[in-house]
């Protein structure tokens, strides 16, 4: 091994690391940036007696300290890469098999998890700047320790970090812990004066810090590293910086290999290396002596717009800074200059939170499902969080790739398969032909990285987007370089090697139920004045009435700018007839009947429904069985709709009261308005009675129909207990059953003869008389007829022998001969 190698801090600590892994499977290691870990522990540990002969595999958490990795342990070595050492990303990989030791990024190491959970032939996984806890490391780490506790208690488990919480990441490994200690050279740290009120100003300010170094400084005070949130502003300020006295240059993920190696590889003459994140640990750039820390970093966050995790803008944590300011002393004395007031940084989070506490896990919870394991059940160093587990399992049910019982479907294991983000993967799933797929990739690219034609009054129309990926004569770098890098990848994925399709045009209704595969729950109705939507999924959406799409009919919203209202910011139309077999086998169709209120006619309404919208509503004749439920609807709906006259509810009075006093019998039909509507609508139904539109209910006889529901000798009982009307040898008096006691009315000369008031139901009910004037009016109501006659009737004979002198007004009415008939 080289002798520089050697004099690394790691160095010292590796006999210790051998022996903590050959008594135990799993050992954490801690040690600063620059000590040597990443470089030296993989080619420590391949020669150790429980490897015989297997394979170790690194995960590094991005594409460019894989392969720098790979270099600096192959360059040890004396060969070139590809041999003993190797790499492999999503982009690229130099392996063969001969490779022992293969340094991998993080879906990559899950794809191989699911394709061979045994790991077979692999003796090791050393899993690098942990501390990161991204959410593909985190569900890495617990599939290996599942593994390792079912099937593998030979695999060892090696995390390594500069900033670990050794102590609780040791109990949850059941781990040793080799510490690396460094003694770091003397950075000077200062603050800027005042801070940036937006990002945007980041640009500008690096620039002036840059100049400001370079003008007080000269090449004795060594390489500047300074830090931006990404490829735009990395972009920005080399742009500023054009004529400086130093040479510029880029490091950032994006980049072809050659030009990453660049800024890796020390040179004569001073620099300034203008990095992303990723040369905050695992990369060493040579010769660095100052520096200038912008504050931001890109971070996965769920965009709830289009669903999936997306890089945004967002301050960095103190650990960060802290990390980034070490790269000033790693070979001597610096400083770092960074550009927010130290009363900002008083306020910036101790640290990063896992991003499993804030990423949307269908990606997790698909994998799980795919290992065979319930995410609840697997052993991660933190759980993931129930609310956001359980949407992402409805998603996944939406999506095909789970069943009711959240258990693996055929099409959820072929899209695990394929690695990408579960709504991807559908969409991908969905192309039927060569250039089907060659239209998902580029889709999956436009959805995956940032819009090319953002801002706030960008057309929706994906469209578009798919034309400048078409356009040759582009320029093809910036964001349409990436989305052209992206989009090749998942060809490969889908084994599409025609380039030359992109060209062409594609077919506007594959884009719609592609991307409708992919979002079921966005597909969009036209509802009311242009713009405005419904969506499948719940919830509406808006476009600008002055967007192409805001008269479509029906459309698919792939992102929606959930600020406020929520808009629609990328779509494509659909074709209802161009669904993907999925979604079509979900849509519903009902046939509905309602009632016409002004001209009472039935009418049938077919409905197609997917989720919350309707996709199709029309009227249509309704047959005799619709009409006949629609009728039956419409009355339960509201009973007063019965042609209540006075007869139908006299009889409904007439049968709850001997109900309630006769248990002696088969039950009695319930009397309630509900339940008289829903006997009848059942009626209507089965066809016993025909009724052709609602007019026909006000000739409907509906006391009759009450009285068909008894039997025979409820009917007989009814009759006999409970008359219309009181039969007396002076004629009929009505008998109203609707009051609190049942009152009989008639003339009072009708009761002449009648001593007492009569009762009903053999005594057991009793009657209340009414006795009515000639012109029909009231004089006298009474419960006790025999007192009536004797102390009431004679003030009631003055007044009545005074106005109907024609008239029989006996003096003593209870022996007096009934009338038969009125006077002439």
């Amino acid at each position: 091994m080289d002798a520089a190698f050697s004099e690394l801090p790691m160095a010292a600590a590796l006999p210790e690391l051998c022996e903590a892994l050959r008594a135990r499977p799993n050992a954490i290691v801690v040690a600063p940036p620059g000590a040597g870990k990443t470089t030296l522990v993989p080619l420590a540990l391949l020669e150790a007696p429980w490897v015989a002969g297997g394979r170790i595999l690194m995960l590094e958490p991005r594409r460019v300290a894989a392969r720098a990795a790979a270099r600096r342990m192959a360059a040890l070595r004396g060969e070139a890469v590809g041999r003993v050492i190797g790499y492999r990303t999503r982009i690229d990989a130099a392996v063969s098999a001969a490779t022992r030791i293969e340094v991998i990024t993080e879906g990559l190491l899950l794809r191989r998890l699911l394709a061979d959970p045994g790991l077979e032939g692999v003796a090791a996984v050393i899993l690098d700047e942990v501390h990161e806890r991204s959410l593909e490391v985190d569900l890495a780490l617990a599939l290996l320790r599942d593994a390792q506790s079912l099937f593998r208690p030979d695999l060892r488990l090696i995390a390594m970090s500069a900033t670990a919480d050794s102590d609780r990441l040791a109990r949850r490994l059941d781990a040793a812990v080799i510490t690396c200690e460094v003694r770091p050279h003397p950075v000077e740290i200062s603050h800027a004066t005042r801070d940036l009120a937006s990002p945007r100003e980041l640009p500008e300010a690096m620039a002036r810090a840059i100049q400001g170094v370079l003008a007080a400084t000269g090449d004795a005070a060594g390489d500047i590293l300074a830090f931006l949130p990404g490829m735009a502003e990395i972009r920005r300020v080399m742009a500023l910086l054009e004529g400086c006295k130093a040479t510029l240059l880029a490091l950032h993920g994006d980049l072809p290999p050659a030009e990453q190696d660049r800024a890796l590889t020390p040179a004569a003459g001073r620099r300034v290396v203008l990095a992303s994140a990723i040369a905050e640990t695992s990369l060493t750039v040579p010769g660095v002596r100052v520096v200038i820390d912008g504050g931001f970093r890109r971070a996965p966050v769920l965009d709830p717009g289009t669903g999936l995790t997306r890089l945004t803008t967002r301050r960095i944590s103190r650990a960060s800074a802290t990390q980034r300011a070490g790269r000033a002393g790693r070979e001597g004395p610096g400083r770092a200059l960074r550009l927010w007031t130290a009363a900002l940084e008083r306020g910036l989070p101790p640290a990063d939170p896992p991003e499993i506490y804030n990423a949307e896990l269908s990606s997790l919870a698909l994998t799980a499902a795919a290992w065979g394991t319930a995410p609840e059940a697997l052993p991660f160093l933190d759980p993931p969080p129930t609310g956001a587990l359980a949407a992402a399992q409805a998603l996944l049910r939406a999506l095909g790739a789970l069943d009711d019982d959240n258990h693996l479907t055929e099409a959820g294991r072929a899209m695990a398969e394929l690695g990408a983000a579960p709504r991807l993967a559908a969409m991908m799933l969905a192309a039927n032909d060569s250039s089907d797929k060659a239209l998902a990739a580029d889709l999956s690219a436009l959805l995956e990285e940032r819009d090319p034609l953002g801002g706030p009054d960008a057309p929706a129309d994906i469209a578009l987007r798919l034309g400048l990926l078409a356009d040759a004569g582009r320029d093809a770098g910036g964001a349409i370089a990436r989305l052209r890098q992206t989009a090749r990848h998942y060809r490969r994925r889908l084994g599409v090697t025609d380039d030359n399709r992109r060209d062409a045009a594609f077919d506007p209704g594959a884009l719609g139920r592609l991307l409708a595969a992919a979002f079921p729950d966005r597909i969009a109705a036209r509802r009311g004045e242009p713009g405005s939507f419904r969506l499948s999924g719940g919830g509406g959406a808006r476009l600008s009435p002055s967007d192409p799409l805001a008269r479509a009919p029906l459309l698919v919203a792939a992102s929606l700018d959930a600020k406020g209202a929520a808009r629609i910011r990328l779509a494509a139309a659909l074709d209802p007839a161009c669904l993907p077999p999925a979604l079509a086998a979900r849509i519903s169709e009902t046939v509905e009947t309602s009632v016409d209120p002004a001209s009472g006619e039935v009418f049938a309404r077919r409905r197609r429904r997917l989720g919350a919208l309707i996709l199709e509503d029309r009227t249509l004749p309704a047959s005799t069985e619709a009409r006949a439920a629609g009728l039956g609807a419409w009355i339960t709906a509201d009973p007063a709709r019965l042609p209540w006259h006075d007869r139908a509810r006299q009889t409904q009075a007439r049968i709850a009261r001997i109900a309630a006093i006769d248990a002696s019998r088969a039950p009695w039909p319930e009397m309630t308005d509900a339940a008289i509507a829903a006997r009848l609508a059942a009626a209507l139904a089965e066809g016993s009675i025909v009724l052709e539109r609602a007019a026909d209910l006000a000739g409907f006889d509906l006391a009759g129909f009450l009285l068909a529901s008894l039997d025979h000798a409820q009917r007989t009982a009814l009759a006999r207990d409970l008359p219309e009307s009181l039969e007396l040898p002076g004629g009929r008096a009505a008998i109203d059953y609707t009051g609190e006691t049942p009152l009989a009315s008639a003339r009072a000369q009708i009761f002449f003869g009648l001593e007492t008031t009569p009762r009903l139901a053999g005594g057991r009910i009793p009657l209340r008389i009414a006795l009515l004037s000639p012109a029909g009016r009231p004089i006298a109501i009474t419960g006790d007829l025999a007192g009536f006659w004797r102390s009431g009737w004679a003030e009631v004979r003055r007044d009545m022998r005074g106005r109907y002198p024609r008239h029989p007004w006996p003096e003593n009415p209870a022996t007096a001969p009934m009338c038969r008939k009125n006077p002439p």
